[in-house]
């Protein structure tokens, strides 16, 4: 009984045991699926842009206002223009940029028939998959964290 490493599998994709064909009915929903992919992606690089705006405002405003009466009112919207500024700018730009590499590549790959395109196009759709996937993950590890220190604090009283 022999072993075929995974990595050999995926460097030699032809050693495969089905031949998957991309026919014209897989071609349509490629490329349509290309199209809302680059519609998303556009339009999440929209709203990062202007979650960046609404952050730099945000802290530049707070940054303004430190000699103010209320200090905590202001430190707290340096925060919130802080947290704002990541969760926009990178939390958000890089997925909508691996799903615009996505379907920039496949539409490439469809017009000319290239399979150096569709590997690339597959390889980014994975590489969005896998950053939503953690970041589920990361989001659902805060949630537990939260309601235990929910719990702790209603048992603690």
């Amino acid at each position: 009984m022999s072993f075929t490493p995974i990595y050999f599998m995926e460097q030699y994709p032809e050693t495969s045991l089905f031949e998957l064909q991309v026919d014209q009915p897989v071609q349509t929903y490629l490329g349509e699926t290309a199209r809302w992919a680059k519609f998303l992606g556009i339009m999440g690089f929209i709203c990062s842009g202007l979650f960046t705006l609404i952050a730099l405002f945000a802290i530049a405003f707070s940054t303004s206002k430190l000699n103010s009466i209320d200090r905590g009112s202001t430190q707290s919207s340096a925060i919130i223009g802080l947290v704002t500024l990541v969760v926009g700018s990178l939390i958000m730009f890089f997925p909508c940029l691996y799903l615009y590499n996505f379907a920039t590549r496949m539409q490439l790959a469809l017009r000319g028939n290239d399979q150096e395109h569709l590997i690339r196009s597959f390889r980014s759709l994975k590489a969005f998959f896998r950053f939503i996937g953690i970041l589920a993950i990361l989001y659902m590890g805060l949630i537990i964290v939260i309601i235990l220190f929910n719990i702790y604090g209603t048992v603690s009283r």
